[in-house]
């Protein structure tokens, strides 16, 4: 595994700093930070600290003064402004934590230099192959270095892409002072793949007027919308009674369970039969017995008022589910959970204006893209900082066959580098 790269990059600066982000890029991804649904501590698992305090220290080694990993377990840094440049802080935000959907542990990066474009056959499980009808964006590397997993595990390019690009670019910063720019803050964050990143965040003690998560997926790419969502919890009480003397007293709740997801509709509404900006109703998780049963909905739409007809569809199938079993006790308990980043960041038209001329300057074409999820960058921007959610080149999140190219890696890196400027302009 070696850091030198082939040549086709979007731009001198990119190609001059590849090796540094392939290079760091590497190192983290070996590291465990799988995150764990159900915790109750926080970060939800301790390994996450392991990437945490090397960015830390990392951070101190390049210079920044007050490098700190918090009691909950954030990194925050400052670049400071060049000398005599008076300009808006800016933050760079990225997690450090891998999905909880695929193993996490014993990642073994592979390098595949210039790729042509034919099958990848990765080489811990030959039933993993990386082909352009799976993943289309493959049709726009050839010729790049992509970087895969061994196919027994995630890469960790999610967000471990936007970790390196971000320690990059401070790093290119601080070892060129000739380069003017404003303050610039640094967070690392554990847990945003169990939607808890932002959860301890202390907005007011970043200090920062505006920030960027750098969790994106296609190059140049600027997301400044996504779902809004919310969780729906059904409880099913019924009555449990040995099953030999049962016969008009058992009340079996696992049943009534079935029978209410049974009423969703079947070809609409779900994550497996929408796309684009339709919303979806997603039952993800069921617990319990014959006494209780749980069941668990994400409800996603990027348009307010269907989440609201999304959450009573539910509320209205618990409704219809304690009227046909009365001796049941059935509820459904709704809960926010993030909203659209649109409906802040309009406010804010500079935030998406620097980052599309940064972009520009990396060499790379802007685009104005949603995500069909969420980012930490709605919770802050909703929560008063405005945080739209840049690139960092990786693809086929939470999948063994996940994958980025250096050359992406880099242009994403530069973007970082100019937009520092841009604000200081």
């Amino acid at each position: 595994m070696t850091a030198t790269t082939s040549s086709t990059f979007t731009s001198p600066l990119a190609e001059a700093i590849s090796a540094d982000v392939l290079a760091r890029f590497l190192r983290y991804v070996q590291i465990d930070t799988q995150s764990r649904e159900g915790s109750d501590s926080y970060p939800s698992t301790p390994k996450q600290l392991d990437l945490l305090r090397l960015l830390a220290a990392e951070l101190a080694e390049l210079g920044l003064e007050d490098a700190q990993v918090d009691a909950h377990g954030y990194v925050t840094a400052t670049l400071p402004a060049t000398p005599g440049v008076t300009a808006p802080t800016v933050g760079f935000i990225a997690h450090v934590d891998t999905s909880p959907e695929a193993e996490g542990a014993n990642v073994k990066p592979h390098v595949w230099r210039h790729y042509d474009g034919a099958p990848l056959t990765l080489p811990g499980d030959p039933r993993q192959v990386l082909t352009v009808d799976e993943s289309p964006a493959l049709r726009q590397q050839i010729g790049n270095d992509l970087i895969t997993s061994d196919g027994t595990t995630l890469l960790g390019a999610d967000d471990k892409a936007g970790v390196a690009e971000i320690m990059t670019a401070v790093a290119y910063l601080k070892e060129h002072p000739q380069l003017r720019h404003g303050p610039v803050r640094v967070a690392f964050t554990p847990d945003e793949e169990i939607g808890q990143g932002t959860r301890y965040f202390d907005i007011k003690a970043f200090g920062a007027d505006v920030a960027y998560t750098v969790d994106g997926s296609d190059a140049g790419e600027i997301e400044d919308e996504t779902f809004s969502a919310s969780k729906v919890v059904v409880t099913i009480r019924g009555h449990g009674i040995h099953p030999g003397y049962a016969k008009g007293k058992l009340v079996n709740s696992i049943k009534l369970a079935a029978r209410l997801l049974s009423r969703l509709p079947a070809d609409a509404l779900s994550p497996e039969t929408t796309e684009g900006r339709q919303g979806y109703v997603h039952p993800n998780a069921v617990q319990g017995g014959v006494e209780q049963t749980t069941l668990t909905f994400i409800v996603r739409d990027f348009d307010a008022a269907q989440l609201e007809r999304h959450e009573r569809l539910i509320q209205d199938l618990a409704a219809e589910l304690q009227r046909d079993e009365p001796r049941a006790h059935v509820t459904a308990e709704v809960s926010r959970s993030y909203r659209n980043m649109k409906e802040y960041l309009q406010d804010h038209p500079r935030t998406i204006e620097a980052a599309e001329e940064a972009i520009r300057r990396a060499g790379l074409t802007p685009k104005r893209a949603f995500i069909r999820g969420g980012t930490d960058g709605a919770r802050l921007s909703e929560a008063g900082l405005p945080t739209p959610n840049l690139f960092d080149g990786a693809h086929d999140y939470h999948s063994v066959r996940e994958w980025v190219s250096v050359q992406d890696l880099a242009s994403a890196t530069a973007t970082l580098i100019h937009l520092s400027q841009v604000w200081a302009e």
